[in-house]
């Protein structure tokens, strides 16, 4: 009957943009392995990040998250002494997401080394991959750190959209840990964001600075301001 056919079509119409788009993705990463000397077919390894990056628990760290950080890196590629080892880190930066856990970037570094190392990359570049991955744990790379940078510069830009934007980032942020009780969840996000209005550059990028800094910090004020009214739900 038209009647049962037609959600199977609409199923399938809504689904294929996703699809489209993670084949995309898989090419730019076969192609990213190949630049950088992989001795095997890198496919199965990109699968299986996109998978992780899919999980069911995440409402943030989605597979839409590591495409606008790969174009961030992109954009920011000139800053960079080594931008293919930055897209490296980015597609492991969040590999490994569970939000109930603290050691997530402990084991994505870790994921990075076995799943590049087993790729026959040099150890010295997998060795720096590991490091920008952990980096993404506090975001202040050292000064001159110019790959560290262009990651941390890439992962906060999210901070720096329209208003519209950043209500639906911290929306699903929120989702993500809904296992917490709101008061709880609004006592410590509004403590991660007065650290970041605190620090003295949000962006070390000349690029990022300027593009997404004003943004950001008003965005952030916004949230805070949200989260400490009273009675105030966090949302804006």
């Amino acid at each position: 009957m038209p009647e049962a056919d037609a959600p199977a079509t609409a199923t399938a119409t809504a689904t294929a943009p996703a699809a489209t788009a993670a084949e995309d993705l898989l090419t730019a990463w076969t192609a990213l392995l190949h630049r950088c000397g992989t001795a095997t077919d890198p496919e199965p390894a990109g699968r299986e990040l996109l998978r992780r990056w899919s999980e069911p628990q995440r409402r943030y760290h989605t597979v839409e998250h590591l495409r606008a950080v790969l174009g961030h890196v992109d954009t920011l590629a000139d800053h960079a002494d080594d931008p293919d080892a930055v897209r490296l880190a980015a597609w492991f930066h969040d590999a490994v997401y569970r939000p109930d856990r603290s050691e997530n970037e402990e084991r994505s570094a870790a994921l990075a080394v076995r799943a590049l190392g087993g790729s026959g990359l040099p150890a010295a570049r997998v060795a720096e991959v590991a490091r920008l991955v952990r980096l993404t744990v506090t975001h202040r790379p050292e000064p001159g750190d110019r790959d560290g940078e262009v990651l941390c510069d890439a992962d906060l830009a999210v901070l720096g959209g329209g208003p519209a934007a950043y209500a639906a980032y911290a929306a699903a942020v929120r989702e993500e840990y809904a296992f917490v009780p709101e008061p709880d969840f609004r006592a410590g996000r509004a403590a991660v964001l007065r650290q970041l209005l605190a620090l003295p550059a949000l962006f070390r990028t000349t690029t990022a600075h300027r593009r997404f800094d004003a943004a950001a910090r008003a965005n952030l004020a916004a949230e805070l301001a949200g989260l400490e009214a009273p009675g105030g739900d966090g949302r804006e």
